[in-house]
């Protein structure tokens, strides 16, 4: 049997940017990226920690450093900056493995989204 368990998490950083007139997608400093094991094109899940909002996109990688978390296309509206979101993505796994599987969770300081 497969199961569906939490494979990374990005657990609150701010928003830095909303783009509505961008094709999609969460743009994500490689970092934070790098740290979460997170790569581009990955399916993710947002939930944010202002409004309650929750929705789906798929990450583009940002520049090294730059601290972005920029929400694009539809997703824009479901955000503003400085709003506090948390990033999570999923792996389909045996239900033995799932058992010993560790997800790859970090907190970023909230403030400058740099990792503490």
């Amino acid at each position: 049997m497969q199961i569906e368990v939490l494979k990374s998490k990005i657990h609150r950083v701010s928003v830095t940017q909303a783009d509505l007139d961008y094709i999609g997608s969460v743009t994500i400093d490689e970092n934070l990226m790098e740290a979460a094991n997170l790569i581009e094109n990955e399916k993710v899940d947002i939930f944010n920690y202002d409004n309650g909002e929750r929705f789906t996109t798929y990450v583009i990688k940002g520049a090294r450093g730059s601290r972005v978390i920029c929400l694009n296309g539809p997703a824009s509206l479901k955000v503003k900056v400085g709003h506090q979101v948390i990033i999570v993505s999923y792996a389909m796994m045996d239900f033995e493995e799932a058992k010993k599987f560790k997800p790859t969770v970090i907190f970023p300081d909230t403030k400058t989204n740099t990792l503490r």
